[in-house]
């Protein structure tokens, strides 16, 4: 892995339209956006919403259309750039479907912006992906190679091919949002992690969330799959030998490092630059972070725990009493089998959002209790009432956030903030 790159795959050898749409401005549609139009492409961007600051997009000569999903935004465009967060049946990209306009995801046109020899070590899954990918991060910088981070919920990968150079390796965290519309995207080092029942409210069946998590493995030079999962590659699990023992805590924090080890030497990593990376590594925002101890009681983060595998694998990294504040906005789970099976350390249960009416069914019929809180500041006031000297008060949520906070990483911040403010 360490000598030359062989070419990359791609069908339009170095082609770029002359016309282009982007679909969705959020943080990756803009990359998108800003670095077509820095290569001279007539670039226009469209957004449903109309309370986006067109701003440096209009200022880069980009033509902006808020509020309105027009078929008409598509004369003369030869390519469209969809956002993740844009459905794959929204108007403008069904249109260009019916119309055979070629569809990329932002990480498509990132990877055709890469200069020709850099890396690329795709990181998939539906728990752990960040962890692993900024851990992945840090070991490669261990052993002092030029770096880049990027993804799903980090940098767009279009803004790291800017930065990146031919000697650089670039880790790209890979949602399925993601990877259904990729085209030649082709891996280096391709990491599944995990694969459990996610996002059905978009993909409609879990047979099609893992078709799309599955594309990383399309055109990949190397996979690096679960031991056991039935998919040839180099395989790992959370009982693995490591050069060192990771500083974050929890079995599946040591399967994450465990994948990350797999793929770094499959990366020609030496095992001291890994150890060095696993000793000091401390972890991601909003990923079972400590936010504060108080009175003796641990306040931990893990707002990005956004389905019940997630939440499954917060509540198992602590054997203290826990106060388990669980809820959000619905992505078709099922309740259920979660609720039955939270272990017998959860002391007490305390339900927000739009959630709130589906978890408290599943928890009746679990015999387990509960207090329907409402909000978050609720919670916290409620779970510090409760919560004794050596217990634990998880942020753990099983749910998105979109009912009450604008993404996970709001809702955490708002969880930390209630945190520090307590006397």
């Amino acid at each position: 892995m360490s000598g030359t790159r062989p070419e990359r795959l791609r069908p339009y050898g170095t082609w770029l339209p002359r016309r282009a749409l982007v679909i969705g401005l959020a943080r990756s549609g803009r990359a998108a956006a800003l670095a077509l139009a820095r290569r001279g492409v007539a670039t226009v961007a469209a957004d449903r919403s109309s309370g986006i600051d067109p701003g440096r997009l209009a200022d880069a000569g980009v033509e902006v259309h808020l509020g309105t999903e027009e078929e008409s935004l598509l004369e003369g465009v030869e390519l469209v750039v969809k956002s993740p967060g844009v459905p794959g049946e929204s108007p403008l990209a069904a249109a260009a479907r019916r119309r055979g306009i070629p569809l990329w995801s932002e990480v498509e046109l990132g990877y055709r912006l890469l200069p020709a020899g850099a890396r690329l070590i795709g990181v998939t899954g539906t728990n752990g992906k960040t962890t692993t990918t900024e851990l992945l991060g840090a070991i490669l910088r261990a052993d002092d190679r030029p770096t880049e981070v990027a993804g799903n919920v980090g940098r767009p990968l279009t803004d790291a091919a800017e930065s990146a150079g031919p000697d650089t390796w670039v880790v790209c965290e890979l949602s399925s949002f993601q990877l259904e519309d990729v085209d030649s995207l082709a891996c280096d080092v391709a990491v599944l992690l995990n694969l459990e029942p996610d996002h059905l409210d978009r993909h409609g069946s879990f047979e099609a969330y893992r078709d799309a998590k599955f594309r990383i493995f399309e055109r990949a030079r190397t996979k690096v799959v679960p031991r056991g999962f039935g998919i040839d590659g180099i395989e790992f699990s959370a009982a693995d030998d490591l050069p060192a023992e990771p500083l974050i805590p929890g079995r599946h924090n040591r399967e994450n490092a465990a994948a990350a080890t797999a793929a770094a030497r499959v990366a020609g990593v030496p095992d001291d630059a890994i150890a060095e990376a696993l000793r000091t590594f401390p972890g991601v925002p909003h990923r079972l972070e400590l936010v504060r101890e108080l009175h003796g009681v641990r306040w931990v983060n893990d707002s990005k725990a956004t389905n019940t595998a997630a939440a499954r694998r917060g509540v198992a990294a602590y054997d203290a009493p826990l106060h388990l504040i669980l809820g959000g906005s619905l992505k078709g789970e099922d309740f259920g089998p979660f609720a039955r099976d939270l272990p017998g350390n959860v002391a007490s249960i305390h339900l927000i959002g739009e959630a709130t009416a589906e978890l408290a069914a599943a928890l009746d019929a679990a015999g387990r209790a509960y207090d329907s809180d409402g909000d978050l500041a609720t919670a916290v006031t409620h779970a510090a009432a409760a919560a004794q000297p050596g217990d634990v008060v998880l942020l753990s949520p099983a749910c998105a956030s979109y009912d009450q906070f604008a993404n996970f990483e709001d809702r955490g911040d708002t969880f930390r903030r209630l945190v520090e403010e307590l006397g």
